[in-house]
Formats: C-alpha cells, sequence, structure tokens
C-alpha cells in the first residue's frame, strides 16, 4: 500500500549564522525540494516553510520561516522533510519512489523468497536495493531491468535476478553510506 507522506529531503545541518539549513534532497531536481508547498517532519504534526536559497556540495541551502539563527537551524539536523503524495507527480511507467520500495517481498524468479527490501541508495553510480534476508543479513542489489525485472506494487513483491556469486558471495552486506532511505525517486536504469 502506497505511503501518504513522502520524504523528499534531510536537514543535514545549519549553513552559516542567520538560521539556513543545509538539506539532502531526494527529489530528481535537488532544488525541487521546497516545490511542493510547505513540508513537514514524518508525523506531519510539525509544518514549515522551506525557501531553498542557493545551491552547496551534496545539499541545498534553505530558509525555514522562523528559523533565524545558528542555534535553531542546527536543531533540525536529522529533520526528515516530507510532503503528501499527491503534492507529488505521478511516477512515470517503470518509475518508483524509495518509499513505495520499502517493504516489498524480495523473491527469485522461480518464488524462492528472499526477504523484505529495507531501502533503496543512491551511491553515485546508479540505484542500489538493500535486502533484509530471512536467513539473516542483508544482500545489496543492483536496481536495473536485468536484476529486478518485475516490481509489482500491488502484489507487495519484486523478482530478482541476480548476477552469478551475487547471494551467497562477496556483494553481501557492504559498509553503509550516507543515503536516502526513505523517498525521493528512482528510475531503473536500462540493460546491463
Amino acid at each position: 500500500m502506497p505511503r501518504e507522506r513522502i520524504c523528499i529531503g534531510v536537514i543535514v545541518g545549519a549553513h552559516g549564522v542567520q538560521g539556513a539549513v543545509r538539506v539532502r534532497s531526494f527529489t530528481d531536481d535537488p532544488g525541487d525540494v521546497g516545490a511542493y508547498g510547505p513540508v513537514s517532519d514524518e508525523s506531519g504534526e510539525r509544518t514549515f516553510e522551506l525557501e531553498v536559497t542557493g545551491r552547496a556540495k551534496g545539499a541545498v541551502i534553505a530558509r525555514i520561516a522562523g528559523v533565524s539563527d545558528r542555534d535553531a537551524a542546527q536543531a533540525l539536523a536529522g529533520l526528515e522533510l516530507h510532503v503528501p503524495r499527491a503534492a507529488l507527480p505521478e511516477p512515470e511507467e517503470d518509475e518508483f519512489y524509495y518509499a513505495d520500495l520499502a517493504g516489498l517481498v524480495a523473491e527469485l524468479a522461480d518464488g524462492t523468497r528472499l526477504g523484505k527490501v529495507a531501502a533503496v541508495y543512491n551511491f553515485g553510480a546508479g540505484d542500489v536495493v538493500e535486502v533484509e534476508r530471512d536467513e539473516g543479513g542483508s544482500l545489496m542489489v543492483p536496481f536495473t531491468r536485468a536484476v529486478v525485472p518485475v516490481v509489482d506494487l500491488d502484489a507487495g513483491r519484486m523478482v530478482i535476478d541476480p548476477p552469478a556469486g551475487l547471494i551467497g558471495g562477496a556483494a553481501e552486506e557492504p559498509a553503509a553510506e550516507e543515503a536516502g532511505t526513505q523517498g525521493g525517486g528512482t528510475r531503473r536504469s536500462g540493460g546491463g
């Protein structure tokens, strides 16, 4: 079942001394993190007016109404920014929001269950799906059409056709890095 709220970014810290924040955006165009109206915390209880004012390496710079000093800005570090699903465009064919993939059952083409999708990451070389294995541990899978030929949101499952050596091999459990795990959009790259 699709989530009603989608995480489109996270505040990673203060920028300067006048209350600006650095935001890691999960939107296709990082500046769009402020384009969908007010943002809120995950529960929707705290709402913020966000205005993107610039860009910095790996982040956008934004102002939040009512935040006027560095201490107040730094206090928001780690806050995930959500918007209602209705504020976002519908994903195109073969395009998915990260939030919709989390929790899907991951199985092989023959129906053998591997586990559940824990998160989707992008470390810079394309999207990677983390599957929490039913037998313990995790598996990182490239999110390409070749490796993940079927994503069936209605059935709550994803089919994985792993390349040789991926399951039970050295490809399991790489060191986790900073990445978006809640929202944003992803499109599987072709071929491969």
